[in-house]
């Protein structure tokens, strides 16, 4: 008998683990078929991966290290199209581009801190954490005069210290909600249909300065603006969400 009742126990666990993994199975196909972003399962709390989901504005937002060659056509086409974006600026590449950054600048573009070095931040402690940060923050504040307050960590690689370390220096940590790989794959039909895939409010999506990306991205606007999408910042896409 409680052998019997044992087994029955066993399997009535069972049951119940099934159910619950079959219903996080369908919020989740449900989510990808509504077009909502579900966070990775590793993601830290007060990292932003989306913008506010509840409006109709996206961000292609722009990482800098490299491609500065691209970056005049770029600014054109942009502001041909009557778009203000987020460029996140390595101090290293700030350093050496003061007039370009001065341009990002003088175009209405927001500017936003990308690192120092292009470390993985969460090999860090916390002393290298803060370095990268306020040293990118002080090159842009001396060159410009102004504060930033966004951080994205390069290769997207951060722990609960690189938020905690970004908080500290007035900083919000952001990610994406799609990359378009532009720095990978030289394919400018690859990266528009990375960037406009299962399209929503609130969607980040990450570029780079390439001439594959500076190829694609018409197009990529042009689908975006059509289809009633406003394409702005990252913090005024944050909006609500922060």
């Amino acid at each position: 008998m409680k052998k019997f009742h044992f087994g029955v126990i066993k399997a009535s666990r069972w049951a119940t683990n099934a159910c619950i993994i079959l219903v996080v199975l369908v919020i989740a196909a449900f989510a990808a078929v509504a077009g909502f972003n579900v966070l990775p399962t590793n993601a830290v709390s007060g990292v932003h991966y989306n913008g506010d989901t509840s409006s109709n504005k996206v961000t292609l937002m722009v990482n800098v290290y490299w491609g500065t060659e691209y970056l005049d056509e770029m600014l054109k086409i942009f502001d041909e199209k009557g778009v203000k974006t987020t460029f996140f600026v390595g101090g290293t590449w700030a350093v050496l581009n003061g007039d370009y950054l001065t341009k990002l600048h003088d175009s209405g573009h927001e500017l936003a801190n990308h690192g120092y070095h292009h470390k993985d931040h969460d090999k860090l402690d916390e002393e290298g954490n803060l370095n990268e940060i306020s040293t990118t923050h002080k090159i842009v504040k001396e060159l410009l005069g102004i504060d930033m307050n966004l951080f994205a960590p390069p290769s997207g690689a951060y722990d609960k210290l690189t938020v905690s370390c970004a908080e500290s220096l007035g900083y919000r940590t952001i990610m994406w909600t799609r990359d378009t790989i532009d720095w990978r794959d030289h394919d400018a039909n690859l990266i528009y249909s990375r960037a406009i895939k299962k399209a929503h409010g609130g969607d980040l999506i990450l570029m780079h300065p390439t001439a594959s990306t500076v190829e694609a991205l018409p197009k990529i606007i042009d689908y975006f603006q059509s289809n009633g999408f406003i394409l702005t910042t990252v913090s005024d896409n944050l909006g609500a969400s922060v």
